[in-house]
């Protein structure tokens, strides 16, 4: 199975939102979106050309702090997209649960742990 029928799977419930929508949801232009994409604080996934953001990398107050920060500890440690989004979608049965979610919640600081270990 690629990587690309993995993320597939691995996103098929999820909601994706097309940038204006993301740029939406956090009041911002939809260029500000991709300002935080370039800036490794979100990352787009890439479905038939079409780029969206999954909802879920989003905190209720907009940008989450704690997403941002995997994504960029990742990203810093050679990670390209498609792999952040496999990382923070897998389940993992030690945190238990997905690290998006764990992100969201009483575990954040875990996950980037993990992360910052995955990377270096």
């Amino acid at each position: 199975m690629s990587a690309q029928t993995n993320l597939e799977q691995l996103l098929s419930d999820e909601t994706l939102l097309a940038l204006p929508d993301a740029a939406d949801i956090l009041g911002v232009p939809v260029t500000r979106v991709h300002d935080f994409v370039g800036a490794r604080k979100l990352v787009m996934y890439v479905r038939d050309g079409k780029k969206f953001i999954p909802a879920r990398l989003l905190g209720d107050d907009g940008l989450s702090k704690f997403v941002s920060g995997a994504i960029t500890v990742l990203a810093d440690g050679g990670y390209n997209d498609e792999e952040i989004l496999a990382f923070l979608y897998t389940e993992d049965d030690t945190l238990p649960g997905r690290p998006i979610d764990a992100l969201h919640g009483q575990k954040a600081r875990e996950v980037i742990r993990r992360a910052q270990a995955m990377a270096f």
